[in-house]
């Protein structure tokens, strides 16, 4: 996941939200989506966007907090492989991990995610 693009959404209950850009490269996927506790796991809810020669993109609306997540490729549930952070999923694989966190002015950051996935 990549955040090279944030900005504060505020939502009216005195949260303010981050936009973070997710960036995935997949030579022969048809079909991206990115499914993780922010969607409820539903990879139908947050489809990708294709950008030719195999790069997906889809900009994601976050409150700061920390979030599991997986790309579906095809159908095919894949961890981010650039990712720095991963925690072990209940199904003996590895979920990959983003922080949305506040920084000194109350807004909030992604990190712990500067890369593109391959």
């Amino acid at each position: 996941m990549s955040n090279k693009k944030h900005k504060s959404n505020g939502n009216g209950n005195g949260t303010s939200a981050r936009s973070v850009l997710v960036k995935f490269s997949h030579p022969t996927a048809s079909a991206v989506a990115i499914a993780g506790s922010f969607n409820e796991w539903h990879p139908e809810a947050t489809a990708m966007v294709a950008m030719g020669e195999g790069r997906w993109l889809k900009e994601l609306t976050l409150p700061p907090g920390t979030y599991e997540y997986l790309f579906v490729a095809d159908g095919k549930w894949l961890a981010d492989p650039l990712t720095q952070k991963t925690v072990p999923n209940p199904f003996g694989g590895v979920n990959s991990v983003i922080t949305v966190s506040k920084d000194e002015n109350g807004n909030g950051r992604g990190r712990g995610q500067k890369h593109k996935s391959t």
